[in-house]
């Protein structure tokens, strides 16, 4: 602290004990005028007078900032009260510290101390007066400035109790929001590959497991095929394979449009997974194709109402298609829904989407999917809500600024 901000943080103290006397005042004249309507607008301009120069002071003199207007009558009530008792304390033991301090100066330069004795329980010591007064008042103003200290911080407090959080305020809860959301964001991430991981195992992985299993076990048949004609064009008995043959031919066929089949299907289960982790329609087409194309694959009717009038930035515009897609599969997956309604939206500063169903309801926020969009939600400075009492229906809404946060 500099030495400019502990010489104002004194001067802020005494200034608040003059302020603190008009305020009360005010309060008791404004506490009566209040009960009469025609009085209310004038009691108004002085309580937002008043609240105005607390301000400056709190701004000017102890360095801290609030954020609202206004605190009524009760925060100049409570700052008179403050002020007057703690300024007069403080003030009253700084003035005894000075004169004790003046005091024993004079006995020092002019010699006119006398013996003082003073008594402790099991001890007694005689020491001049000029040595008690310096020593009672280098501690009653050591003590003045601790209450001093105090009285700035309890009237700090008092400001962010009725005029909103300062500045530091501020900066610490955003910094503890900022570490909260990028703790989360990283879990979030790591959520979305375990469940990246449990697709691939699940379904892309025995897609292939299969179809390594069907082209073996038709080669091996076409393998078997080649011998037996090999050993036919060996053997000079004249039997009839014919038919041995035909069936394994037919087999091999079976075999050759089994692997086929799951081929297919393990390209679709790979352009879906490709699909979830981030459509390409995403950035070349905008939001409005890609939700198109989450529509087209639901297996319940979506219908999606966009009210945008462009394009939303990048992490805006991915935040909200995700959000949209998490709420459409646990629709269609855990509540049975037959009908999901997308609306976008948005104002001078936000963009907004809300997708509601008629499923179940019961979505709990806190699994993995939800919480995970939650943190995704909060990481860009926006809002996430769950509203799925049981028995349906179940709104989700993600409110998102139109500039991203910088850090």
């Amino acid at each position: 602290m500099s030495g400019g901000r502990i010489a104002r943080v004194p001067a802020g103290v005494l200034l608040g004990v003059a302020l603190g006397l008009v305020e009360l005042v005010f309060v008791c004249v404004a506490g009566p005028a209040a009960l009469v309507p025609a009085l209310r607008p004038a009691v108004a301009r002085g309580v937002a007078a008043l609240t105005a120069l607390e301000r400056a002071r709190l701004s000017r003199w102890l360095g801290h900032e609030t954020t609202r207007q206004d605190g009524g009558l009760a925060f100049l009530a409570a700052r008179a009260a403050v002020g007057l008792l703690g300024g007069y304390v403080c003030a009253a033991t700084l003035f005894l510290g000075g004169l004790l301090l003046f005091g024993g100066f004079w006995d020092l330069l002019w010699g006119a101390g006398e013996a003082v004795p003073v008594n402790l329980p099991g001890v007694r010591i005689v020491t001049s007066a000029w040595a008690l007064g310096l020593s009672g008042g280098t501690v009653l103003l050591a003590v003045a400035v601790l209450m001093i200290v105090g009285q700035a911080a309890l009237e700090r407090r008092l400001a962010d109790h009725f005029l909103g959080p300062g500045s530091q305020e501020l900066m610490r809860r955003r910094i503890a929001e900022l570490t909260a959301t990028r703790s989360g964001i990283v879990k979030a991430v790591d959520e979305e590959r375990r469940r990246i991981e449990r697709d691939l195992h699940d379904g892309v992985q025995q897609r292939g497991v299969a179809l390594a299993m069907l082209l073996g076990r038709a080669r091996h048949t076409a393998d078997q095929d080649r011998t037996d004609r090999d050993d036919a064009g060996q053997d000079r008995t004249g039997h009839d394979r014919t038919g041995q043959d035909g069936a394994r031919r037919d087999r091999t066929a079976e075999l050759i449009a089994q692997a086929y089949a799951e081929s297919r299907q393990l390209l679709d289960e790979l352009r879906s997974v490709a699909w979830r982790i981030y459509p390409t329609a995403l950035d070349e087409l905008g939001l409005r194709a890609a939700l198109a194309g989450v529509a087209e694959r639901s297996s319940v009717p979506v219908t999606v109402h966009d009210g945008l009038t462009g394009r939303p930035v990048s992490e805006i515009e991915t935040a909200l298609y995700f959000v949209t897609r998490e709420a459409i599969t646990n629709a269609v997956k855990h509540a049975g829904a037959r009908d999901i309604l997308v609306v976008l939206s948005e104002d001078e500063r936000t963009v907004s989407v809300a997708i509601s169903d008629d499923g179940a309801g019961g979505a709990d926020p806190a699994g993995g999917g939800l919480s995970g969009l939650a943190r995704r939600i909060l990481a860009l400075d926006g809002t996430f809500t769950v509203d799925s009492p049981a028995g349906g229906p179940t709104r989700v809404a993600a409110t998102l600024p139109k500039a991203p946060p910088c850090g």
